[in-house]
């Protein structure tokens, strides 16, 4: 193995020691124990002799696939839960700062170790090339020396997709920045000419080789170019399962009472169903009814649309309905949909009033309420009933308003008209964008407005209206904890906040992301029974755990490079889900879209192990 960049080590364990633990599992024959004991992968994760510590090691089988993976401890240690199948894993061994280190396929084995010797990466630019999105993204934000112009690069251009990411840092001339700003336009990235202006040398600079690299280089510190994952992040077990495929873009997820994952592709019209009990996970799909409505659906163009786009309806979130239906929003259908998980049929229900339906929840009599992020509405639909009530929410300028009363209109005139075009390289317009929206304990809907700092709340009777100012731009998707109190991610300030209801205050943390305030954080939810607040770590291939009693943050990186997460549910088990829907999908690592599912403290603990008990060690037979 001399001339391979990789050492990888299968050790043989001296079985009477190590099983003597795992009781009636354990048969001490050779090939009885092999076929019996638990099918699991353990060894150490090593550099120059020297444990390395954090070290992500994913094991993966099938296709589409499924991964599951754990963190090395402080000893180099690590022990995978038992696994589904006997062969035919992809192991990958990956820690920033190290070479990624692969075996493909491997048999799980609790008498035999897999163990890797990781070798340092050679150059700053590898170095770099392995970092998070957000790290490459605060090179561009240093380029901006207005806060103004830095909150509207990260409201505009951080929508959809990492920005910093292998993709969107590419190097570009001047001519072709402009060009990609303009198409962005044309997606719903508005920004302003002045801002425009400034753009192409602003990532030009930042992007450079000779600017970009020894900023980078320079958070290497200790020989340690990233700290580890924390202890209590270490715990985590990670599990990804590809779903859709490469033209998908898994939106929204939620977990249904029955155990299963429902999610929505937007650009394909499908929502999809995971079944994470089968080994490897059962995937079903179904295609959303679109009826007579064209390609953009209520927002069809004469301007060409993306060409992996089959999008008619646009499903956008989903949520389960007191009767086990699930309930979804159509963006550019202007409609809402019933599932019936049972007969799998579709019930298709047009709106009264409004453009653009967002994000939806239930109130505790059973009726939806929603955000309609075009016209800067809320909408009430009753299943029982069907009733329909909407309320125009305050615009903040008479710009504004005049424009989102005409949006209908605006809307027909582009189907012969190619307004997005001009539009795109007009001067631009920020909208008040209503987005998150959730209910409180005593009833009351509270709402986001996006690009106002403003949140509100409605009156579910009366529909009277409050609005509160926030201390901070862009509150996206907010969520109640069990006390009643209402937490909010900042996108462009890269913050949480908490508002008491009570008294009317705030309080914020900022996200303990390096750089800090390069993160853009999409979504949150609360663990109703924990009070733990979970973040999307959006732009850095992390998610965030904020512990309220104690104030403390952790992180937890994820597995895959290019992981922008939207949604997050929980499961009867406390696991926390989201999706992996950057778009466009090939800028993911692999090209497929995920959902991702993390158990806090479902890693099997080495230190506890027989497999590493004293008396048992790891013997060096070299394969």
């Amino acid at each position: 193995m001399g001339a391979r960049t990789l050492r990888c080590r299968r050790t043989t364990v001296a079985l009477t020691l190590a099983f003597a633990a795992l009781g009636p599992l354990c048969v001490f024959a050779s090939s009885a124990a092999d076929s019996d004991a638990p099918r699991v992968f353990f060894g150490r994760i090593t550099s120059a002799g020297e444990p390395v510590v954090g070290a992500l090691v994913t094991f993966s089988h099938g296709e589409p696939a499924h991964a599951v993976t754990v963190f090395s401890d402080e000893q180099g240690r690590y022990l995978s839960p038992p696994l589904a199948f006997a062969s035919d894993y992809d192991v990958r061994v990956r820690r920033i700062g190290w070479k990624d280190a692969h075996r493909k396929g491997e048999a799980p084995s609790a008498t035999r170790g897999l163990s890797f010797e990781l070798e340092r990466v050679d150059t700053a630019a590898e170095f770099a090339e392995q970092l998070p999105a957000n790290h490459w993204y605060a090179l561009v934000l240093e380029q901006l020396e207005e806060p103004a112009e830095r909150a509207e690069l990260k409201q505009q251009c951080t929508y959809c997709h990492q920005q910093g990411n292998w993709a969107t840092r590419r190097e570009r001339t001047r001519e072709e920045w402009e060009k990609l700003l303009v198409l962005m336009g044309r997606r719903g990235a508005m920004i302003s000419q002045s801002l425009r202006a400034k753009l192409p040398d602003a990532f030009t600079a930042a992007y450079a080789p000779e600017n970009a690299l020894p900023k980078l280089l320079a958070a290497r510190k200790a020989g340690s170019p990233v700290p580890p994952p924390t202890a209590v992040a270490r715990r985590a077990l990670i599990e990804e399962w590809d779903l859709g495929g490469r033209a998908s873009t898994q939106h929204d997820v939620m977990v249904h009472p029955d155990g299963r994952l429902y999610s929505v592709d937007g650009p394909q019209d499908a929502l999809h169903r995971l079944d994470p009990s089968i080994p490897g996970g059962e995937r079903k799909s179904w295609t959303v009814p679109r009826g007579d409505l064209p390609p953009g659906g209520v927002f069809a163009s004469s301007g060409r649309a993306t060409s992996t786009s089959n999008s008619h309806v646009g499903p956008h979130s989903l949520q389960t309905a007191p009767d086990g239906s699930i309930w979804i929003t159509l963006a550019i259908g202007n409609q809402l949909a019933r599932f019936d998980t049972l007969n799998e049929t579709w019930t298709i229900h047009e709106l009264a009033d409004g453009i653009y339906p967002h994000t939806l929840r239930f109130d505790g009599t059973g009726r939806i309420w929603y955000t309609m992020a075009a016209t800067n509405h809320v909408g009430m639909f009753d299943p029982e009933t069907g009733e329909q009530r909407h309320v125009r929410l305050p615009a903040r300028t008479w710009a504004q308003a005049i424009i989102l009363r005409v949006m209908p209109l605006l809307l027909k005139i582009g189907s012969y008209i190619d307004i997005r075009g001009s539009a795109a390289e007009g001067d631009g317009i920020k909208m008040p964008v209503p987005y998150g929206i959730d209910i409180a304990p005593d009833g009351g809907v509270w709402f986001s407005q996006l690009n106002e700092r403003r949140i509100g709340r409605v009156d579910p009777e009366t529909l009277s209206l409050e609005m509160f100012e926030t201390p901070f731009e862009t509150p996206r998707r907010l969520r109640f904890d069990a006390k009643g109190g209402l937490w909010i991610p900042s996108f462009s300030e890269s913050l949480l906040a908490h508002f008491d209801l009570e008294m009317r205050e705030f309080r914020t943390w900022p996200l303990p992301v390096e750089p800090l305030g390069s993160e853009t954080p999409y979504a949150l939810a609360v663990d109703r029974e924990t009070g733990s607040v979970w973040i999307c770590g959006t732009n850095s291939d992390s998610m965030i755990r904020f512990e309220p009693e104690p104030e403390r943050f952790t992180v937890y990186p994820l597995p895959t490079r290019v992981t922008y997460t939207r949604e997050v549910d929980f499961d009867a088990q406390g696991r926390v889900w989201t999706s992996n829907s950057n778009g466009p999908t090939w800028q993911i690592e692999g090209g497929t879209p995920k959902v991702v599912r993390i158990d806090p403290t479902g890693a099997p603990s080495p230190a506890t192990s027989p497999l590493f008990a004293k008396g048992a060690p790891l013997a060096a037979n070299e394969d």
